[in-house]
């Protein structure tokens, strides 16, 4: 396998395990049940799962009010847009 394959397969799986992360989150809020840790839901978007924690919120309308988590989540997303125009800029010069 490639390396862009592997990468693409990479962001793939941490992406729907975000988004699935999220929904089981809010099943068990909507339960009274047991939750995912906040903590464990910001490591799945830091480690790559960005757009898939940021389509479940969009999608379930969970984690919208809290407002802790939601700048933790936005200063998740502004650290790898920036990251990701430093590397294209450095790539394509």
């Amino acid at each position: 396998m490639t390396t862009n394959a592997l990468l693409a397969g990479y962001l793939g799986l941490v992406n729907l395990t975000a988004f699935f992360a999220f929904a089981f989150d809010k099943g068990r809020a909507i339960a009274g049940g047991r939750r995912v840790p906040e903590r464990r839901l910001l490591t799945f978007a830091a480690i790559g799962g960005s757009p898939g924690a940021l389509l479940a919120r969009h999608v379930l309308r969970h984690k919208t009010r809290k407002q802790p988590f939601v700048n933790r989540l936005r200063a998740i997303v502004a650290v790898q847009a920036i990251g990701l125009a430093g590397l294209a800029w450095a790539v394509l010069g």
